[in-house]
């Protein structure tokens, strides 16, 4: 196993410690198996890393990373390479990508029931549905989402900042209170407008202006065409499809659909768009909203559709319609703060019982000012008033 030390050598060396994902605080990492799932590019490596060299602190011997499409997997399967490690001594197993591997479920489930005093984290696509592996891993496997950075993190990264996450119910009683010492710590509207553009996933940091529309749209290509391609069905002619629905949503979103014009369009069955939805929905490339008190179903008529991230928007389409824009940027937020986001018959979201609308400094509350609760999520505007915020505040809450 020295090639796999190697590899794990290499890589704790050259991890930094200038800047942690909140994620790394949330997780249990006290879990005998735990699951990290993301978008490509949200930082899930990363994360392991410091974990391993920062956290952990454990001797080199009881703790291994490997990533799943390593060349040494062609010859050795995961559940030797977990024996081999245990009976040198290995306590911490780090598995990368888990879903480049086949049969991962069946072989995790023979290492977790085999091996109960090793503990194993591993990472995999957003798209990928761990429960519903080939092998039950529901009662042994604890499942975190990491997404792309929060306006907040970007902030920390760009200005060198500690700033802390916000309740919603802070955000909700005193956000101007909020956003006037933030404001005092760091003038924040010139970092939103980059953030909006580039600055949800950390690759940014790597990457040249010029550069970063290229890794964006490597990025979408890569999600459709490999990480979906590991659920059932998918081939190269649905990957060139599933392109076309997400060129279609990029001209129109927020797209109010059309399920039957969509099916014909692209020459596929109603049920085969909705599918479309909610597997893009899973990989994190589209946020699904529904009608304020409908349940929810895989058949069920979404009645918008957003891009998942901002970035998105800018790498599909050179000039984005900035109303929509923001409408994205709020809605990412909230559903990666993991609050429940309906679409409302007034205002744009619906949120424990607060009804938001979306607009620029001059937006006010006409379209809400009828219901009991409400908030004016303002862009262009460090500090508001009253029931009236700033757009970028939403960006703190996780």
């Amino acid at each position: 196993m020295d090639i796999l030390y190697t590899f794990h050598d290499n890589l704790i060396r050259q991890v930094g410690d200038g800047f942690f994902r909140f994620l790394i605080k949330t997780i249990n990492w006290e879990q005998r198996m735990l699951a990290i799932k993301g978008p490509r590019g949200s930082g899930k490596t990363t994360l392991m890393l410091q974990y391993i060299h920062y956290k952990l602190k454990q001797p080199r011997e009881k703790v291994l990373y490997v990533t799943a499409d390593h060349y040494w997997f062609y010859t050795h399967n995961l559940v030797e390479t977990a024996d081999e490690f245990y009976k040198n001594g290995g306590r911490y197993l780090f598995i990368d990508e888990v879903h480049k591997y086949p049969n991962w479920s069946r072989e995790l489930k023979n290492i977790y029931d085999g091996y109960p005093d090793l503990r194993v984290v591993f990472s995999s696509s957003s798209a990928l549905d761990i429960h519903r592996g080939e092998s039950d891993l529901s009662r042994r496997v604890i499942v975190y989402e990491l997404p792309g950075l929060s306006f907040r993190e970007f902030l920390n990264l760009e200005g060198g900042l500690d700033i802390a996450a916000i309740s919603w119910n802070d955000l909700t009683k005193s956000p101007n209170e909020i956003a006037s010492d933030i404001v005092h710590r760091i003038q924040p509207l010139a970092f939103f407008k980059q953030y909006l553009r580039y600055g949800y996933f950390p690759f940014f940091k790597e990457s040249t202006p010029e550069e970063l529309p290229i890794r964006l749209s490597q990025t979408i290509n890569t999600v459709v065409e490999t990480d979906l391609a590991f659920i059932q069905g998918y081939s190269q002619g649905t990957a060139f499809k599933v392109k076309k629905l997400l060129g279609v949503l990029a001209e129109s979103v927020p797209f109010k659909p059309n399920i039957s014009a969509l099916a014909r369009k692209l020459d596929v069955s109603r049920e085969t768009v909705y599918a479309w939805f909610i597997h893009l929905e899973k990989a994190r490339m589209l946020n699904l909203l529904l009608a304020k008190g409908k349940g929810v179903s895989s058949l069920q008529k979404p009645e918008k559709v957003y891009l998942e991230n901002t970035n998105l928007a800018f790498a599909l389409k050179q000039h984005p319609d900035f109303g929509t824009i923001r409408e994205t940027f709020l809605l990412n937020q909230l559903v990666n703060a993991k609050l429940p986001v309906t679409l409302p018959q007034s205002g744009d979201f619906y949120v424990n019982e607060i009804f938001i609308e979306v607009g620029g400094r001059n937006k006010n509350a006409s379209q809400v000012k009828g219901e009991s609760q409400y908030l004016v999520a303002a862009d262009e505007i460090e500090i508001g008033f009253g029931t009236k915020i700033p757009l970028w505040l939403f960006g703190f809450l996780y």
